[in-house]
């Protein structure tokens, strides 16, 4: 088993108002040349949580951090004109906490980070900030995910 230390959060970078399923997400990562999809997981917006790849193996979403972390995908990103956004459901949320949770649990000490913390600091004073983001992924700040308070349980809204 390789050794992790890293959770990274990503967006599918898709509409809130369209459907992207995994078998969407690994056709377009077939496509761009990589060997499957390059998440471990990914959540979709009912809240299932779909394994893509096996953890034992280093993803392909997070250049130059791959061999150590763990990809977790959430569908969607984009509000319905296309521009960055939370759109998680709390069904999204609720898995998304869990699955933290758990895989914390498996590697403690990991780090967790949103994509977009990743980008260069292109000034060096030691923090990333929005205008040193690459892209905007997830679209929300992913160190904030066990801080939050729990969403409520989807089951009984």
């Amino acid at each position: 088993m390789r050794k992790i230390d890293l959770l990274v959060i990503h967006c599918s970078a898709t509409r809130a108002d369209r459907c992207y399923t995994e078998f969407d997400l690994t056709t377009d990562h077939l496509c761009r040349g990589f060997s499957g999809a390059g998440y471990h997981f990914y959540i979709r917006k009912n809240g299932d949580i779909k394994s893509l790849r096996p953890v034992e193996k280093p993803g392909a979403h997070a250049k130059g951090y791959n061999a150590s972390s763990i990809g977790i995908c959430y569908e969607g990103g984009l509000d319905t004109n296309g521009r960055p956004a939370d759109t998680r459901t709390d069904f999204q949320k609720h898995s998304l906490r869990v699955l933290v949770m758990l895989l914390l649990k498996d590697y403690p000490g990991s780090r967790l980070v949103g994509h977009r913390d990743l980008s260069p600091d292109l000034n060096h004073n030691g923090e990333i900030e929005p205008e040193e983001w690459i892209k905007e992924c997830p679209c929300f700040d992913a160190s904030t995910i066990l801080q939050e308070p729990p969403p409520p349980n989807p089951s009984f809204i």
